[in-house]
């Protein structure tokens, strides 16, 4: 991964050709072979999706670091206005990854709304502590990307608390979802695009962090969406709970239509944008994700694959990885001049940083610790 997003960026089409040619050939033998005939996928849709959303945290917490080093591509950073990139999809992939596994996807009661806000509480706790942190050690901050003091925990805590409240059966979640997100878009068609993407900013404490309060809308429908497609999916009655060829090929059908409804929005309502979070950005990380997803169900054909023990400490902890990987980030940012680092030295910061991480979460799982709010 590391590589691919530095010194072999220039490859990336090539290296995913080849491995997605690779991966159909062991798939497409071990389903001919009268081994793999008979046992079928060898990982349930829980290992493929744990596999999923490890992939997604490894990514995200390599590209945090990678991205203020000259050896990583541009293009692969957060766009500012419109247009989609690699670090564009951080964020909503993760809230998407949480609405697929969901206790409401899985149609699982989770009590009531104040069970909810008990739960909520740290995520408030972590995101306040964020804000002080980087504020007092004068870190710098993209005004906007958030707001001047919003963050991500922020936008986790207000979809928790929109969810606690308003808490509906997964089947309904589409439709509640796509109303969100329709009215949001019209809004932001009246006039609330041109004043989230300006510079104009009040005194008050909602217009010093438009982007992240405004945004919360879209990001709810996101995972009313998610919590949706999930159901539909993978835990509805006539849903096979292992990645059977059915069901993969639903995941990779609802993609492809995805794909389609994004081009259309793309090109005749608004270009995508991740800083408004609007509806083109919104069908784009579903259509990007369930593709993701499709191809690692795909994967569980391959004979005698299972999850790594680092797969399985990053799934058990990925909220400790992230929180790990910010305060890694901060530490190196503050004592080393990343933007003059040669390409060698770079490499061998990211790679240390990478292993520290591994080691440290492995390390953390090893001793049976879990940390896991939302």
């Amino acid at each position: 991964m590391l590589l691919f997003f530095t010194v072999l960026s220039e490859w990336v089409y090539l290296g995913a050709v080849l491995l997605s040619l690779l991966l159909l050939i062991l798939s497409v033998t071990a389903k001919r072979s009268s081994s793999g005939l008979q046992r079928g996928p060898s990982l349930s849709f829980r290992a493929s999706v744990s596999s999923y959303r490890v992939a997604l945290m490894l990514i995200t917490c390599l590209c945090i670091l990678a991205v203020d080093f000259t050896i990583f591509p541009r293009r692969y950073a957060k766009t500012e206005t419109y247009g989609t990139s690699l670090m564009d999809l951080g964020v909503g992939s993760f809230v998407l990854a949480n609405a697929i596994v969901s206790r409401q996807a899985r149609d699982v009661s989770s009590g009531n709304w104040i069970t909810g806000l008990k739960g909520t509480a740290p995520l408030l706790l972590l995101a306040f502590i964020r804000l002080v942190t980087t504020s007092g050690v004068d870190y710098q901050v993209h005004v906007t990307e958030y707001g001047v003091h919003w963050n991500f925990f922020f936008t986790l805590a207000a979809i928790s608390i929109l969810t606690s409240f308003v808490n509906i059966p997964a089947k309904y979640c589409g439709i509640l979802g796509f109303s969100v997100l329709a009215g949001y878009q019209t809004w932001l068609i009246s006039g609330l695009n041109t004043y989230l993407l300006s510079d104009e900013r009040g005194t008050d404490i909602i217009s010093k962090n438009k982007e992240g309060v405004y945004s919360i809308l879209g990001y709810w429908g996101m995972y009313l969406l998610g919590v949706h497609l999930g159901y539909r999916l993978f835990y509805a009655k006539h849903s096979n709970i292992r990645s059977t060829t059915s069901s993969i090929a639903r995941v990779f059908l609802v993609s492809l239509l995805l794909w389609i409804v994004t081009i259309l929005l793309d090109n005749y309502v608004q270009r995508i944008s991740r800083r408004t979070c609007n509806m083109p950005y919104v069908t784009w990380v579903l259509a990007q994700d369930l593709q993701a997803l499709g191809i690692f169900m795909l994967s569980s054909y391959i004979p005698m694959n299972k999850l790594s023990s680092l797969e399985e400490a990053i799934d058990q902890n990925l909220l400790a990885t992230f929180l790990l990987a910010n305060l890694v980030t901060g530490m190196v940012n503050l004592t080393i001049d990343t933007i003059f680092a040669s390409p060698f030295s770079s490499l061998l910061i990211l790679t240390a940083y990478a292993f520290a991480l591994s080691a440290i979460i492995g390390t953390i799982h090893f001793s049976g610790f879990r940390l896991k709010f939302w």
